[in-house]
């Protein structure tokens, strides 16, 4: 039996946090049903609530997957954290950051679709807004960035670092679009040095300098 109380569960939902619970369920949509699936009305039916909760909580649609983003964003800054974490040596961080980030865009290719889906989420929510800036600022590793405290964001960053930031976030964004989009399969399939598509992008990240480093000035 339900009420009209828009935290009361209908089936699923029994204690805990409720937005937790409605953010789980969002990303259960998302997963099974894709970013056009991603709906108050879903992501309630999922959750087992009443269909006015996620509102209640959220505001509206752009409100509760601007947070899943967001838990995505956090996920991502980790995922390269992780990665990076105890390498002392710049060009062995590099490529841990860059690894991390393609292999948690192809390992998650639906929460990094929705994660850069600007006509589904709002970069200014707060929440997404901080998420973001702290996986850039672990991102900004990749070019030897630090912050002037451990952990202060954003980073700053002078002209040469912030196109270099730019290209390098280019290369491997481009590199994890290509795997999702599965376009890699042709030159797989003409080199017998690579099994799989991930195999040889692990390859460019770990011997191709593109991206990462800036190209010596030349006298001339």
């Amino acid at each position: 039996m339900t009420t009209d109380a828009d935290d009361i569960p209908i089936k699923r939902y029994h204690h805990g946090s409720l937005p937790e619970a409605l953010l789980a369920a969002s990303e259960a949509v998302l997963l099974r049903d894709g970013i056009a699936g991603l709906g108050l009305r879903a992501i309630a039916r999922e959750a087992g609530v009443s269909h006015t909760a996620p509102k209640h909580h959220f505001g509206d649609t752009t409100g509760l997957v601007s947070e899943l983003a967001a838990v995505g964003y956090r996920r991502l800054a980790d995922a390269m954290g992780e990665a990076a974490g105890g390498l002392a040596d710049a060009a062995e961080r590099r490529s841990a950051i860059a690894r991390a980030y393609v292999h948690f865009a192809y390992g998650n290719a639906a929460m990094f679709g929705l994660m850069f889906r600007n006509e589904k989420i709002d970069m200014h929510r707060p929440a997404l807004a901080e998420a973001a800036r702290e996986a850039m600022r672990v991102m900004a590793a990749i070019i030897g960035a630090r912050a002037e405290t451990e952990g202060e964001t954003p980073v700053s960053l002078g002209s040469t670092e912030a196109m270099r930031i730019t290209t390098a976030w280019g290369y491997v964004h481009g590199l994890a679009i290509l795997l999702i989009d599965q376009r890699l399969g042709g030159i797989v399939q003409v080199t017998p040095a690579f099994d799989n598509p991930l195999d040889l992008v692990d390859a460019a990240l770990r011997d191709v300098r593109f991206g990462f480093v800036s190209a010596e000035p030349t006298n001339k």
